[in-house]
């Protein structure tokens, strides 16, 4: 009886390994983290992990760094019912968003974790980007709230699975010459300099 409850016992060793939902294309160059069950709403987490996506690995951390001082912001794509309308959203182009500083915390860690994982794998840990990234609703974790006249409502909270794959490229983005483009001028700044051409009576 005792062998066959160790038998039962015994972890499967396809658990252990970490599944992810997708492959790198090439996995000698790239690096993967993962995160399962973080008491952490999957809401949140999902626009945070969003807005990284594609980012490279040191913009993203910086990015989500100023988010929880509030100088930049995750824009709310999906899940925005009821999200205010900020100005700080105009750089995503989308006019609703928020700073969810719990979400961007565990997305920072797992970060900080995959290039930890690259420089153990002696890779470029400066030239990582952020190929794969996903969150995924875990399980309700079930609690109880009292009311009035001797009701029980449920009192759920919502984690959260995330997962980040992180690739290495050599791919330089060259940046376009100024010469050849027309240089943009605002209507203010003609207007007013219109203005001071007639002050000095030209």
């Amino acid at each position: 009886l005792g062998l066959v409850l160790r038998l039962f016992q015994q972890p499967n060793k396809a658990s252990k390994m970490g599944r992810y939902s997708k492959k790198p294309e090439n996995e000698a160059k790239s690096v993967k983290t993962k995160g399962s069950y973080l008491r952490v709403h999957f809401k949140n987490t999902r626009e945070t992990v969003a807005a990284i996506r594609g980012m490279n690995v040191n913009r993203a951390i910086r990015f989500l760094e100023n988010v929880k001082e509030k100088k930049e912001i995750v824009p709310f794509t999906r899940f925005n019912g009821g999200v205010g309308r900020k100005a700080q959203c105009k750089a995503w182009g989308h006019p609703q968003g928020r700073w969810p500083v719990k979400s961007v915390e565990f997305v920072l860690g797992l970060l900080k974790n995959a290039k930890s994982n690259a420089e153990f794998k002696e890779l470029n840990a400066d030239a990582l980007v952020v190929t794969h990234a996903q969150a995924n609703a875990a399980p309700h974790m079930r609690r109880r709230t009292y009311r009035a006249h001797g009701r029980i409502n449920p009192y759920q909270s919502s984690p959260s699975h995330i997962e980040l794959i992180l690739t290495e490229t050599d791919k330089e983005v060259p940046r376009p010459e100024d010469a050849g483009r027309p240089h943009k001028v605002s209507q203010k700044k003609l207007a007013r300099e219109r203005r001071e051409q007639r002050n000095r009576g030209e």
